[in-house]
């Protein structure tokens, strides 16, 4: 019994020292894996800005200065996989990382030869020596060796095939496949023909060698090796093959990433991902960047442009152009001037004059004031230096008149106004400790190009703001700045579409129609235009960024001509296309009523009191009357309530078989642009001498109409003629005389205008003496 255990134990034993051998052998991988473990590449800072459909924008080298676009092996043409596997590593999937057989293979070639004609490097070990590089020597062998087992040690097949594809050396710069295909052949790995799969499958082999770029002959014979290979293992069809061996070695002009390069410095942050997805249009992007370059000749020495495309449904960024050129440092083309806070301008009126409507202070035809007035300190003008006297809503607003502007905000409350689009993610910056005042509607405040972009979507969005996005991920951000029908009729007015009464069918018009809207800064310093297009959102700045004025700089004159080009860049290409265009609905809120000037109220065109009638929008069918300003004068109201006589003359209420009358009456700051027939002493009645009307103790005090107290007043800078104004009394009785600095200057009947000539700069006060003997002056300066 004992001889027969014998063996059994000697044989237990060798088990179990074959065993012990075995788990120290693996102990001490497991120690070595632990002490040299596998180098693998990090977080490089190598990142590429990407359009919507994956074109490269943007590059962001590393340390070493090279670039790369990673791809996983489904983003890869699966004729490159093919060509690079066959070629390279036909076991790739079967064998553990090395190859005995390619080894052994290779060495015999090798030898026979007597020089290297063959490796015998799997793609493991190819990936292995990227991650470590080592020389060329004995030790330098085992040590790859040794990080190709860590390497399927660690990593699945697909893994290691990834890193292949985004490590290999391509020449120069370039590392991965995706990098070399859109380098030299211009278009994504995806899309490559047979040829250009084998081109880039043999390139990794001699990079510097191989550049097609520098070497097209060697490129093209190496890549007919690779297509011969392909052939004996009838990996492709023999007529693909000669097919695309016959192809010519065509490479696309060698252009690294240049596109968008203020987005992708603003995209690029320290936890940003290797590929940056953005929302632009490369092709697009492309052609405007092209068209900038081609103003730069039209714009002032200094002077910066941008422009942003956003698609009004989707609130995407199509284009992003923060300057002309980055690289011009005297147009100071490193400031991104689509996020810089900027005057304005006049961009901010269509909102106000949306948010009036919603607030029912005005129709479409409300009279407004473009008049001269004065806010304590605060004297504002029209950018053409004259005023226009009564005008409509509409015109103010399409013509950008800044009086009725003031008038308006006035009404509504520059707080509120400001709380509004604060609320609807329109921001404005006020200095330190400043409030609101009146001139933020003429550009008293800073705002951004994408803001005013993200507002003016309301006009194309129902009523609806929203924030612009840059990224896929980017949420849809919208916030409700006015109704549906305020921003439909706003729209209408800004694309030339504002007098119902001109088109009797404009609820069915389809034509596409630009809404734009022009806006220029104190001192020339910012020219803008904004456009609503059928699809599009675009807005234009020209300017200098440093903010020095550009005398004969405005919107209409700068930035139009440029933000209509490229209107038309993208109605053309949408055309070409087949892009259908939306169809503009009417909201149901909005309608059309005929009104009357100057109470803007619906009456009948054959009643006396309709001294102007119009076709105007309104919102819920109703009609505000005509907003009067707040300095109006006191008792000169709209109506006043006469009595006359059989006569037809003005009588006291008292006065047998008097009949009493409501008469309609212009705004009192009107009088000096209304002819004679309309103003309030030819409206007004005769008196009867009979049966006068008493005057009441609230009867309208005397008011000098035509220039007020404080006015510095300026003849125009083009003119040499002697300065002239038209002035009027308004308010007492009877005949007016008129004095100058105490010296009488003439006469005048009622409200008669009197033209006062002023021949020197000076300190002047007018006064008006009526027969009553109640006079009115004002005190204000003339200068040169």
């Amino acid at each position: 019994m004992p001889s027969l255990a014998r063996p059994h134990t000697r044989g237990a034993r060798h088990v179990r020292s074959i065993v012990i051998v075995v788990l120290i052998a693996l102990g001490l991988l497991w120690l070595a894996d632990r002490l040299w473990p596998l180098p693998m590449p990090g977080n490089d800072l190598a990142r590429v800005v990407l359009a919507e459909d994956g074109t490269p924008l943007w590059r962001f080298a590393d340390a070493d200065g090279v670039w790369r676009y990673p791809v996983s092996p489904e983003q890869v043409s699966p004729l490159y996989l093919q060509a690079l596997l066959t070629y390279e590593d036909r076991w790739f999937y079967q064998h553990p990382g090395v190859n005995p057989m390619a080894m052994v293979r290779a060495a015999w070639l090798n030898l026979r030869a007597g020089r290297v004609v063959s490796g015998g490097s799997t793609l493991s070990m190819q990936v292995a020596r990227l991650l470590d590089p080592h020389d060329r020597t004995f030790t330098g062998k085992l040590r790859q060796l040794w990080r190709t087992l860590q390497l399927e040690w660690h990593l699945s097949k697909r893994e290691i095939l990834q890193l292949y594809l985004n490590r290999a050396p391509f020449g120069g710069t370039l590392q991965g496949v995706a990098a070399a295909s859109w380098a030299y052949l211009g278009k994504s790995p995806q899309h490559l023909t047979h040829a250009e799969a084998a081109l880039l499958a043999v390139l990794p082999q001699a990079p510097s060698r191989l550049r097609p770029d520098r070497h097209p002959a060697r490129a093209q014979h190496a890549r007919d090796k690779v297509l011969e290979r392909l052939g004996e293992y009838q990996a492709w069809p023999a007529q693909v093959l000669k097919e695309a061996a016959e192809e010519p070695l065509l490479l696309a002009p060698r252009q690294e990433p240049a596109l968008a390069p203020l987005l992708a410095r603003r995209l690029n942050s320290p936890d940003s991902p290797t590929l940056i997805h953005t929302t632009l249009d490369a092709s697009l992007q492309r052609r405007l960047e092209d068209l900038l370059l081609g103003w730069r000749a039209r714009l002032p020495e200094r002077t910066s442009a941008a422009i942003l495309v956003v698609e009004a449904q989707s609130m995407a960024v199509r284009a992003y152009l923060g300057s002309v050129d980055m690289a011009d440092e005297r147009r100071f083309g490193h400031v991104d001037m689509v996020r810089a806070l900027r005057s304005p301008g006049s961009t901010l009126k269509p909102f106000l004059y949306g948010l009036a409507l919603d607030d029912g202070l005005i129709h479409s035809e409300s009279l407004l004031q473009d008049v001269p007035r004065r806010y304590g300190d605060y004297r504002p003008g029209n950018f053409s230096m004259g005023f226009s006297g009564p005008v409509s809503a509409s015109s103010a607003l399409a013509l950008s008149l800044n009086l009725p502007a003031v008038q308006l905000l006035e009404a509504y409350g520059p707080k509120r106004f400001a709380g509004q689009l604060r609320m609807a993610g329109v921001p404005l910056a006020l200095p330190p400790l400043a409030e609101p005042n009146l001139s933020l509607i003429l550009g008293g405040a800073g705002s951004r190009l994408e803001d005013l972009v993200g507002g003016y979507a309301a006009l194309a969005r129902g009523g609806n703001s929203a924030r612009v996005r840059l990224q896929p991920q980017d949420p849809l951000l919208e916030r409700r700045l006015m109704s549906a029908g305020a921003a439909w009729i706003v729209r209408r007015i800004l694309s030339g579409q504002a007098r119902p009464d001109r088109d009797a069918h404009a609820e069915l018009v389809q034509r596409p129609q630009l809404a734009w809207k022009t806006g220029t800064s104190y001192g020339f310093r910012d020219a803008w235009s904004i456009g609503v297009g059928p699809r599009y959102l675009i807005g234009v700045w020209i300017g200098r960024p440093d903010g020095t004025p550009v005398p004969g700089q405005f919107g209409l004159a700068s930035a139009a001509p440029l933000m209509l080009q490229v209107h038309d860049l993208l109605s053309n290409r949408d055309s070409q296309r087949g892009i259908r265009l939306p169809v503009e609905r009417v909201p149901a809120s909005v309608g059309v009523a005929a009104i009357c000037w100057p109470l803007g109220q619906p009456m009948s065109r054959q009643d006396p009191n309709c001294r102007r009638q119009r076709f105007a929008w309104t919102l819920d069918g109703t009609t505000p009357p005509t907003l009067q300003a707040a300095d109006q004068p006191l008792g000169l109201g709209l109506h006043e309530t006469v009595w006359t006589d059989t006569q037809g003359l003005r009588v006291d209420s008292s006065c047998p078989g008097a009949t009493s009358h409501d008469i309609a009456l212009w705004p009192a700051p009107l009088e000096p642009w209304l002819p004679k027939v309309e103003r309030r002493a030819a409206r007004l009645p005769g008196i009867d001498p009979l049966c006068p009307p008493q005057v009441p103790a609230s009867a309208p005090p005397l008011a000098i109409v035509g220039v007020r107290a404080g006015d510095h007043l300026r003849r125009p800078a083009t003119s040499s003629e002697v300065l002239q104004v038209q002035v009027s009394a308004l308010g007492g009785g009877g005949r007016r005389w008129w004095f100058l600095n105490g010296q009488p200057v003439g006469q005048s009947d009622g409200q008669q205008n009197l033209s006062v000539r002023f021949d020197h700069a000076g300190q002047f006060e007018l006064s008006a003496l009526d027969e009553s003997g109640e006079t009115a002056r004002v005190a204000f300066q003339v200068n040169d």
